[in-house]
């Protein structure tokens, strides 16, 4: 039980420190960011709305990790968001689009898009990995909430 516990704390702060990096990475440099949202392959008219929704989503999820009664919520966000850049990496390397978008922000921008997916996968995997070894505190808390 002991040991559970431990890898879900180590997961915990690796996904605290994580997201809190790449939601103030975003706000530092807002304008890089909003740049940088512009060149993906989605409508530019989603700018406004994911400028501000993604470094939200990151904090809250900050937020959602850093307290006990919230943590397995928290969990299953970053297990979302973390998935779903992995298969919006994964698209880009499979070359689905018609060209090769920015990456994100930050240091983690100097990664390649092959190493994004495997940075992606590890968070994916650890954090699937504390949702599982926390798995009857996930089943109560979600038939209680």
């Amino acid at each position: 039980m002991q040991k559970k516990r431990i890898f879900t704390e180590v997961v915990v702060i690796l996904l605290v420190i994580l997201f809190l990096y790449t939601a103030l990475s975003k706000f530092v440099d807002f304008k890089g960011f909003t740049y940088d949202l512009n060149n993906q392959p989605f409508p530019n008219s989603l700018t406004p709305i994911l400028r501000w929704l993604i470094p939200i989503a990151e904090i809250s999820i900050v937020l959602a990790l850093l307290f006990e009664r919230t943590r397995i919520l928290g969990l299953y966000a970053s297990c979302v968001l973390m998935g779903l850049f992995t298969v919006y990496t994964a698209l880009v390397l499979f070359k689905v689009f018609d060209y090769v978008p920015c990456s994100c922000g930050g240091v983690i921008k100097n990664l390649t898009w092959p190493q994004h997916l495997f940075f992606n996968l590890f968070f994916v995997i650890i954090t699937f990995l504390a949702i599982r070894a926390n798995r009857k505190k996930a089943i109560d808390h979600l038939q209680y909430n």
